[in-house]
């Protein structure tokens, strides 16, 4: 920075984050986890999550315009069958206004009803990346990419896996096609386009993308394939941050893999570039990830973070986990987070998570 003249408090001083970073203080945070006792978790636990509920959007009258409930509706669209287990494609519908295709993976070995994992793609094209399709559609048998196919391999482990397109990607992208009138103008992304949208309407993607999620397990309580009782939830990166927020927010989540998002907001989402979709305008009252993971207590968790993964440094994830294990102790259950750091950059990594998820699935919690 040229400022000639001015000292190194000064400089500091013309940067505008300088000033906003005064007020980070998570210990002060009005939904902070404070908890002494077990009573006291379980009384914060129902007045923070409400509060979460409302802060992510969409939940109260004026904003639900946008979601009006609706019938589920699914229709099935193809059936494929893999050799050990069967693809299916459904269509359902979350609210009035809003269509979500879902893959449901139907493994052939095992005896229904199956336990079953919600699974969460992040950031690339889609939810095709994880059931082993490629971008045009054409099969693979082979795992690509960072999320390694991960929920055929859950499927693959006896699970009934529902890997929903997450809003914003693949065949849920905005057409912004009217650009094209506009000399110059290039189409923003769906994620930041949409996360800002709902900024301006009191809401968030997150918001969005927690109440398709509680959908999808509504539709999944239908199944008799499925026995909702065993239910989990894995994702990887912006999946990750879904499973996090979807578990904190839907109690009917019984375990959770969380992949390539827990860390803090500070030394992560709030002190580098992230997607916009990462966002939840009013969050600080929440305090630090590590206190929001007390809406998940005692339910069994798992963090994978790979040593090097650039954008959710793992000695932040280090701390948080050992913060998360206090709030867990709170409940007498600091070994229902378990961690598996594995060396590499940011990717599934699988080593524990399909082991942790069957093991913690495998009775009614």
């Amino acid at each position: 920075m040229n400022a000639p003249g001015l000292n190194g408090q000064e400089l500091l001083e013309l940067q505008p984050a300088y000033a906003l970073w005064r007020l980070y203080a998570p210990e002060k945070a009005p939904y902070r986890f404070r908890a002494r006792s077990r009573a006291e978790a379980e009384a914060w636990q129902a007045t923070t999550r409400a509060a979460l509920t409302e802060l992510l959007g969409f939940a109260d009258a004026e904003q639900r315009k946008a979601l009006p409930d609706a019938p589920l509706s699914p229709r099935q669209l193809e059936t494929v069958d893999k050799g050990d287990y069967i693809r299916e494609k459904w269509l359902l519908r979350t609210s009035a206004y809003t269509l979500m295709p879902v893959y449901i993976l139907v493994p052939k070995h095992g005896i229904a009803p199956h336990p079953v994992v919600v699974a969460f793609h992040g950031h690339g094209y889609g939810v095709k990346d994880i059931v082993g399709l490629w971008e045009d559609g054409s099969e693979r048998n082979i795992p690509d990419g960072y999320h390694k196919d991960f929920a055929v391999a859950l499927c693959r482990r006896g699970f009934v896996v529902a890997a929903p397109e997450i809003s914003c990607f693949g065949e849920r992208q905005t057409d912004f096609a009217y650009l094209n009138t506009l000399i110059g103008q290039e189409a923003p992304s769906t994620c930041d386009h949409t996360a800002k949208l709902a900024f301006h309407l009191g809401g968030s993607a997150v918001g969005l993308r927690a109440h398709d999620a509680r959908k999808l397990i509504d539709y999944l309580e239908t199944r008799p394939d499925v026995d909702i009782q065993r239910l989990g939830a894995m994702g990887i990166s912006g999946g990750g941050m879904h499973t996090f927020f979807s578990t904190c927010t839907d109690t009917r989540i019984k375990a959770c893999v969380v992949s390539g998002y827990y860390s803090t907001f500070k030394d992560s989402i709030l002190a580098m570039h992230h997607c916009t979709c990462n966002f939840i305008p009013g969050l600080w009252q929440f305090g630090e990830m590590y206190d929001l993971v007390g809406l998940i207590a005692p339910r069994p968790m798992l963090v994978e973070a790979g040593s090097r993964d650039p954008i959710f440094p793992i000695a932040a994830v280090q701390q948080s986990v050992a913060r998360a294990r206090e709030v867990y102790s709170i409940f007498d259950a600091a070994d229902n987070i378990e961690t598996d750091y594995f060396e590499g950059r940011h990717q599934i990594s699988g080593r524990r998570a399909y082991d942790f998820l069957w093991e913690k699935l495998k009775v009614v919690l």
